[in-house]
């Protein structure tokens, strides 16, 4: 009998080295996917998608400095800092918070003013959430904020996001999720200045755990960044959109049918199936039929980058371009609200000229420009600014953390939530669009809008800020040079 071929034990190495080799694939696969995610570390509290609330109710909350001179329209909005409070006084659980900035506690309770206390007050509720048994999450952008180290002493998990080096951008969202329960959303920081001096916008949804649930995916995705350089490429199931555009949430808000999403920037930080903050606005433009109302700081639709020491400037079209198609081919009557203020760029009113001279000569063109201007713009405490970042059309809502700034969608990090009613306004009585669209005429047509008019030298370049002029539209115009400078 022949003994065993040579051939065999070669054989026999080569399977040994093609399953060892297979065995360490796997082991990399599955230290990849741990160590991306923290799989076992969030049950999200036993809610899911079938058992979740679609029965809500939203509140608009706004904050209008005292200094603030606005027609009543005879409809109630909440305080911002009670919606605040009211939200926080319903946690029993767990309290999740992004903001960029934290300086609720700057001043001294006793010289501060009166119109500041309001962030003294709600810091001291945010401290005391430990006394109640309630965990409180903090994501921040921010590496040595007194008031975070402070919370941290008090039992609050704070997450460090490394925006710097994901995108080379800032962390602009802001909201809060109380028990996967209850949401706000808006542009008003953890800041005293948003609690008093800034005029500021958002909403509060409350027993509405099928959208908290999804905002708090998109919290778990800040959360699970702490401290990296670099956004994994595998994701847990548990930061994938639940819904977005093309499948948005069906819900009823204050009775009324509706639907709505999340949308996030940069495309970056948007996780599967997420929705980009840019394609949520384009698709809210693109589904208005009568007017389409914007109200920001600041737009700009540029995007500026670094690249080896060098600035490039861009021209950044999405939104300016869908604002164009609405309001030349489809006769959408549009009006656009920006704030001037002493950080307003330039070129912001050669975009605005720009727009308004669409429709020069043209028949059924309707688009307005006008700057919400408050005088008093001291010591960077920005009296009276105009922080909304919201839009409202005849059948949806859109309010986001973002600026209409090309460079805030690109390397930013904010959140949008989008609402879309079915029917008509008129079909359905007063809704949160209405309120909406209340508060953006009484701004319109308030004693602070004003138009715009520049003037260009012999070379056609814009002279410098002191330049450009602002009147307001009344009996008797009132023109001035502005003071601000870059």
């Amino acid at each position: 009998m022949a003994g065993p071929t040579t051939q065999e034990p070669v054989k026999t190495q080569q399977k040994c080295i093609a399953i060892f080799a297979l065995l360490c694939c796997f082991a990399v696969l599955v230290a990849l996917i741990f160590s991306s995610v923290d799989i076992w570390g969030d049950d999200e509290d036993g809610i899911t998608e079938e058992n979740c609330s679609r029965d809500c109710r939203i509140v608009l909350v706004e904050n209008i400095p005292g200094d603030l001179f606005l027609p009543v329209d005879g409809r109630p909005h909440l305080p911002l800092s009670d919606g605040f409070h009211t939200l926080l006084d319903q946690a029993k659980h767990s309290v999740e918070v992004v903001s960029p900035v934290w300086d609720l506690n700057s001043w001294d309770l006793e010289t501060m003013p009166s119109t500041a206390k309001q962030g003294q007050l709600l810091f001291q509720r945010l401290l005391s959430l430990k006394s109640r048994g309630v965990k409180l999450k903090i994501a921040s952008s921010l590496t040595n904020s007194a008031e975070l180290k402070t919370l941290a002493a008090h039992n609050a998990e704070v997450h460090f996001v490394n925006m710097t080096a994901l995108t080379r951008g800032g962390l602009h969202s802001s909201f809060i999720i109380v028990d996967r329960k209850h949401i706000y959303i808006g542009s008003a920081d953890m800041d005293w200045r948003s609690l008093s001096k800034r005029k500021e916008l958002g909403v509060v949804v409350y027993n509405c755990s099928c959208l908290a649930l999804d905002l708090h995916r998109v919290f778990s995705f800040y959360w699970q960044l702490h401290e990296r350089d670099y956004i994994p490429s595998i994701w847990s199931k548990r930061v994938t959109a639940l819904y977005g555009k093309n499948d948005a949430l069906e819900l009823q808000l204050n009775t009324t049918h509706a639907t709505a999403y999340f949308s996030t920037s940069p495309e970056l930080f948007c996780s599967k199936d997420r929705t980009r903050d840019v394609d949520a606005i384009y698709q809210v433009i693109q589904s208005a039929k009568k007017f389409i109302f914007i109200s920001v700081t600041d737009y700009l639709p540029l995007v500026n980058r670094r690249f080896r020491g060098t600035s490039v400037t861009r021209y950044w079209s999405p939104i300016d371009e869908v604002i164009r198609e609405a309001v030349v081919l489809r006769g959408i009557r549009v009006r656009l609200l920006i704030s001037f203020w002493k950080k307003t760029h330039p070129l912001t009113f050669n975009f605005a000229t720009s727009l308004k001279s669409l429709c020069m000569q043209l028949h059924n063109c309707s688009l307005e420009v006008r700057f919400f201007s408050h005088r008093e713009q001291k010591d960077d405490i920005q009296h009276g600014l105009n922080h909304n970042k919201y839009m409202v059309t005849d059948n949806a809502f859109y309010i986001g953390n973002h600026d209409w700034v090309g460079s805030d969608f690109a390397v930013n990090a904010g959140v949008g939530l989008v609402i879309q009613m079915e029917n008509s306004l008129k079909d359905r009585g007063v809704t949160i669009l209405e309120h909406v669209k209340a508060v953006f005429e009484r701004d319109w047509r308030s004693r602070y809008a004003k138009n715009l008019q520049g003037s260009k030298d012999h070379q056609g370049k814009y002279r410098n800020l002191q330049q450009v002029k602002i009147h307001e539209e009344t009996k008797e115009e009132n023109e001035w040079n502005s003071p601000l400078s870059l």
